[in-house]
Order: structure tokens, then C-alpha cells, then sequence
């Protein structure tokens, strides 16, 4: 029989995770903000929306450290340190993504996306924003499910998972369309290395949740 997971602890790590998913949850509305600025051209706050998510990550690794500073060495758990960090790096690496996003559009002093661009780039953020969304409702749920080891908990954390894996790979298909578009642009060198660039980063806000979600269902299977 196992043993209730909050049992072993006074403090469980799933809080500080918990806490850590709702400071990444809550970059998305200033990254949807500084991407549409970016795209309007004439927008004069972009560079208050980038401040935004840099201040928001700052706040994220403070949670961080806290977590890895404050799990008790010598307690037994059902679930090893080596995976609640593992899926805390990538948790973290949603955020980061992020902020390397608007870091990267940050360095052209001209705002703003070829216009037959423009559709596929907003559908590549829009798919990217909600498996960021879904991580702090994965963690919550995965909170209750550690506590009961219920397998009706335990398949709604699993579905989670698995909308994360498919839209990551919807994300992937729109980075795809995105690079083959931009290769068949007659536009300079920089540009094409930018858009490129550009497209990989956001995409890759979705591998990272993904890469979240394969952590939190090797936690489930221990």
C-alpha cells in the first residue's frame, strides 16, 4: 500500500512547483501583448511588456531556488528529487523561452513581420499560450492525485499529458510552415536568419511544456 504522499512531508515540493507554474502561467498575457505590438508596427510598449516577463522569470527562479534549497535530504518520497527537478528545469524552461522570444525580436531596431507572415505567426503563439496555461492545472491536479493515489486523479493528470504531447506537435507543424515560407522569401540573409530564429524560440515554449508533461508522467509511474 502506498503511502499518502503529503504524509512524508510538512511542506510537500508540489507547492513550491504549484507556485512556480502560476508565475510561468502568468507571462502569457504580456507575451501575447509584446508579440500583437510587434506585430502592428507603430506599438510603443513592446519594450514594457519584454520588462514585464523579465521581471516575472526573476521572480520564477527565486521560487526555484527556494525548491531545490528546501527539500528535506533525508525524508523518503514516492517521488525521487531527481525528477521534481528535472521537471522544475523544464517548467522554468517555458518561461525562459519566453523571455528569449521577446529578447531576440528586441535586437532589430524595427518592429514587426512580413505580412505573409503574420497569419502563421499569430497561430504559432496562439498554439504555444495554452500548454503553458496547462501546466499550472497539471501540477494542481497532480497535487490531489499524491495525495489519494486515486486512478481517476491519476488519468486526469495523464490527459494533461497528452494534450500537451498534441499540442506540441501542432506547434511544431506551424514552425515547419513558418521555415519554409520564410526559405522562399525574397528578403535579405539577416531577416531569414531572424525569422528562423524567431519561429524556433516561440516553438519552443511547447517542447518544453511537453518535455514538462514527460516528467510529471515518470513521477506518476513511480
Amino acid at each position: 500500500m502506498r503511502i499518502p504522499f503529503f504524509s512524508m512531508f510538512m511542506t510537500s515540493p508540489f507547492e513550491g512547483l504549484q507556485e512556480h507554474a502560476e508565475k510561468v502561467k502568468e507571462c502569457t498575457w504580456a507575451f501575447q501583448q509584446a508579440m500583437e505590438c510587434h506585430f502592428a508596427l507603430n506599438c510603443e510598449t513592446f519594450e514594457e511588456f519584454r520588462q514585464e516577463v523579465v521581471q516575472l522569470e526573476s521572480e520564477a527562479d527565486a521560487i526555484k531556488r527556494r525548491i531545490r534549497g528546501h527539500i528535506p535530504k533525508r525524508t523518503m518520497m514516492p517521488v525521487s528529487t531527481f525528477l521534481i527537478f528535472r521537471y522544475l528545469r523544464e517548467q522554468d524552461g517555458v518561461l525562459d523561452a519566453v523571455e528569449d522570444s521577446l529578447d531576440w525580436i528586441s535586437y532589430r531596431s524595427e518592429p514587426g513581420i512580413p505580412s505573409e507572415l503574420e497569419k502563421d505567426f499569430a497561430l504559432l503563439v496562439d498554439a504555444v499560450i495554452d500548454p503553458i496555461e496547462q501546466l499550472s492545472t497539471m501540477v494542481a491536479e497532480a497535487r490531489e492525485y499524491f495525495k489519494s493515489y486515486s486512478e481517476k486523479q491519476r488519468s486526469v493528470v495523464k490527459d494533461i499529458i497528452r494534450n500537451l504531447r498534441v499540442q506540441e506537435h501542432e506547434a511544431d507543424k506551424l514552425e515547419d510552415i513558418i521555415k519554409k515560407k520564410v526559405f522562399n522569401m525574397e528578403i535579405d540573409a539577416a531577416s531569414i536568419f531572424h525569422l528562423i530564429r524567431l519561429a524556433e524560440v516561440i516553438g519552443s515554449i511547447a517542447d518544453h511544456a511537453q518535455n514538462a508533461g514527460d516528467m510529471m508522467r515518470a513521477m506518476l509511474s513511480k
